[in-house]
């Protein structure tokens, strides 16, 4: 059972500081329950205080793949937490050494996801999009996501939209550095009012850009 959620201690970007400088197996064996205590646990009963309104959050595990890496060292960086609303589309929260990151959007393209995210925004649905990141940018949000230097195949340098077009995801964030208040319930409430500003985007990207498969029909001409 989770607990009241009381804040990220900055004892826990004090541990992503140590662990970058010693990023072994066992640094991290010796200082597991510390990572437990400060880190994941936080981050559980925070995800836990957000799901009423934005649905089950998932802790990411803290493990790199370092499979096919050049990077061999064994631990990420940062936790993340997430709440997908669709495939790679939802609410992300994540703490590391330089503080909280809050974020959502669309983050991977995924079968004809970008097909449609595409054929949507050279449609009349575009204002809803144009609309939802107003609102994020308003909360002080940062535009984001993988896109191209150049522009699709086929769409003209003065499509009145190709900003958009450029995108292959298409995210929304702010990253606040190290402050007293995320030792506290305030941070519930800044990631709630954010992910909030992000729900406008979220719901678009729900509705348009849909699964990874071909389960939502095409957007109208």
């Amino acid at each position: 059972m989770t607990s009241r959620f009381s804040g990220f201690p900055v004892e826990a970007f004090e541990f992503y500081d140590a662990l970058t400088a010693e990023n072994t197996k066992a640094w991290w064996a010796a200082h597991k329950a510390e990572y437990d205590a400060l880190v994941r646990t936080p981050m559980v009963d925070l995800l836990a205080e957000l799901e009423d309104e934005f649905g089950t959050g998932h802790v990411f595990r803290p493990y790199r793949d370092v499979r096919f890496a050049k990077d061999k060292t064994p631990y990420k960086d940062h936790q993340g937490g997430f709440v997908g609303a669709e495939d790679s589309i939802g609410w992300y929260v994540q703490v590391s050494r330089s503080g909280l990151m809050v974020a959502g959007g669309w983050y991977a393209a995924e079968g004809k996801q970008l097909q449609r995210y595409r054929d949507a925004v050279d449609s009349p649905v575009v204002v809803g999009l144009e609309r939802a990141l107003r609102v994020a940018t308003k909360a002080g949000l940062e535009l984001g996501g993988d896109v191209m230097k150049t522009r699709p195949r086929g769409v003209p340098d003065d499509h009145p939209h190709l900003g958009l077009l450029r995108h292959r995801t298409l995210t929304v964030e702010r990253h606040h550095g190290i402050e007293p208040w995320m030792s506290t319930r305030t941070a519930l409430s800044r990631v709630r009012r954010e992910w909030r500003a992000m729900a406008p985007l979220v719901d678009w990207l729900v509705d348009h850009v849909g699964p990874a498969d071909d389960g939502i029909p095409p957007e109208p001409r």
